[in-house]
């Protein structure tokens, strides 16, 4: 299990990147919300979508939850 957080700031195609704790890329505390303790990446973005509707999982962090 690992803590998620989405950032609230969106990449420059409009997606809401997803990070795990420790990620080198994690956005800043003022510019992320925590989404939850998850076993999988697919499960943190799936409840960032409740919030940004095109959420994307981090390149380095969320490999295979990165799809853009």
């Amino acid at each position: 299990m690992a803590n998620y957080y989405v950032n609230d700031n969106a990449q420059s195609n409009g997606d809401h990147e997803v990070h795990k704790e420790g990620c080198s890329w994690m956005p800043s505390v003022s510019n992320r919300t925590y989404l939850g303790d998850f076993s999988t990446c697919k499960d943190a973005v799936t409840e960032a979508k409740k919030k940004y509707r095109q959420s994307n999982g981090c390149k380095y962090c969320s490999p295979l939850c990165h799809t853009s």
